[in-house]
């Protein structure tokens, strides 16, 4: 007699929005576009068990929370001229509720390996973003257990990015527990830089991912205690020095100082003569290593070397940043949409090993502050002198790709039972080198990582001393 299934699909229903939207066509942006050739964002939270009339209540919060989304509810067009709009249409999203009884909170957490039991709890598998155009733009699947439920989201790449997409379960969580409103209303302005006349040329049948969705791949989620993460901080960030600069606004320096101790008139009145000529000398530190970059050089030098590369062989280590407070002016801190670039930082295997931890983070460093207004525009206009969809993968072997953030707020979704105990991910976008961060449970600056390598690669970085002497439970 065959096994029954781990997930059993109970129903499959449309949510539409509770009122009629109001809201004109969004055009797809250069950071929107090249997003239609990858997979649906799948991001859920696993919580303990929620009441019995929970499944009623998050329908009907749903339905009121997409009158303030109402991108969400709606369908990709393409116009007669080519450029790609979201439609407004109120066509509503996918609900499906589903049972997986032989499941527990423990067969999700407690394994050292993320169990493919996950990768059941979202719908839309595999749909890539440009099939918005005639399926559903999101899908919400409740999974439930037999000790707790997991909430899982699909939602179209090319609508949303991770700001986006946590905004709206905040908001979703928000107004299950009685709120009358949404407290962080997302702001749909087309007015930047990223909105542009360039058009992006589909091929027939539509863009693919870029990457072998089928390639075999060894998931683990890596933990990192708040103490942990300060001490890697701490290690980049020793002999922390200063840079000496001129500056013309009239401060006492040291330098007068040393003069006037030494008596020495000449000195004295060389310093007294730049003073009022306003070039003063003043020590600025240099900028600090984030934790996160510390942690971003940790496991770069860790998969460097269980790829065991020649020293001569390029590798590249690729950040997604927020462009929101990078432009000028700024957009919205809550502009719905993609508003990222991706950075990529390139070093060989060589530099990589034979330099210490410190000078792989202040790589990152670097190119992350650059990433300002300037070069964001560079961005964008390199983007329409050649509009691409975006290469998604590790085309060489020796890239990594790191996505989502520790900074947010994916433990703050109360949808009335309490908070998450954990974040997981479905398959979507998953390839040798994909890593995604995202807070740690117990909050106060702890980082968990979503580590997707090559099962070989993995083997490497779970016995990387290095690597792992920061990892919880690690040796």
């Amino acid at each position: 007699m065959p096994s029954q299934p781990l997930i059993q699909i109970i129903s499959k229903s449309t949510i539409f929005p509770a009122a009629k939207s109001t809201t004109p066509d969004l055009k797809l942006s250069v950071s929107d576009l090249p997003m239609l050739s990858c997979h649906y964002i799948q991001k859920g939270n696993l919580f303990t068990r929620p009441p019995l009339n929970f499944l009623f209540n998050l329908k009907t919060a749903l339905s009121h929370v997409l009158t303030h989304f109402p991108p969400l509810a709606g369908r990709l067009v393409t116009f007669p001229d080519g450029h790609v709009y979201i439609s407004c249409n109120d066509s509503g999203v996918e609900f499906v509720h589903a049972n997986a009884p032989h499941l527990s909170i423990n067969d999700v957490t407690n394994s050292t390996r993320v169990p493919d039991s996950v990768k059941s709890f979202f719908t839309f598998d595999r749909t890539v973003s440009y099939e918005g155009h005639f399926k559903p733009i999101m899908g919400v699947q409740v999974t439930e257990l037999n000790d707790g439920v997991f909430i899982g989201f699909s939602i179209n790449h090319a609508v949303v990015d991770g700001t986006s997409l946590w905004n709206f379960i905040n908001a979703f969580a928000e107004l299950c527990r009685g709120a009358n409103c949404v407290s962080k209303r997302p702001c749909f302005v087309r007015d930047s830089v990223l909105i542009s006349s360039a058009r992006l040329k589909i091929s027939p049948g539509g863009p693919k991912v870029t990457f072998d969705e089928h390639a075999p791949l060894s998931e683990r989620i890596f933990s990192f205690s708040r103490e942990a993460v300060l001490k890697l901080k701490e290690r980049v960030n020793v002999n922390h020095r200063k840079r000496v600069n001129f500056y013309s606004d009239g401060e006492i320096n040291v330098v007068k100082l040393i003069g006037k101790q030494m008596n020495d008139e000449k000195v004295t009145a060389l310093i007294d003569n730049l003073l009022r000529n306003a070039v003063v000398l003043k020590t600025d530190p240099e900028p600090e290593v984030s934790s996160f970059q510390s942690l971003c050089a940790l496991l770069w030098r860790a998969v460097t070397r269980a790829r065991k590369f020649p020293s001569s062989k390029t590798t590249t280590f690729r950040m997604a940043v927020n462009c929101r407070h990078r432009l000028k002016p700024e957009l919205e801190t809550f502009y719905f949409g993609n508003a990222i670039q991706s950075i990529p930082t390139y070093a060989t295997a060589g530099d990589v090993l034979s330099n210490d931890l410190k000078w792989c983070a202040e790589q990152l460093n670097k190119n992350v502050l650059s990433h300002d207004d300037t070069m964001v525009c560079h961005f964008v206009r390199n983007w329409e002198s050649d509009p691409r969809c975006f290469p998604l993968g590790n085309f060489d072997g020796a890239m990594l790709t790191m996505g989502s953030s520790p900074r947010f707020p994916m433990f703050d979704n109360d949808f009335g039972w309490g908070k998450p105990v954990a974040v997981r991910s479905g398959r979507a976008n998953k390839f040798d080198g994909k890593i995604s961060a995202f807070p740690g449970w117990e909050g106060g600056g702890s980082v968990d990582l979503e580590v997707v390598l090559s099962p070989e690669t993995m083997a490497g970085i779970e016995s990387d001393p290095e690597f792992m002497q920061y990892v919880s439970g690690g040796c």
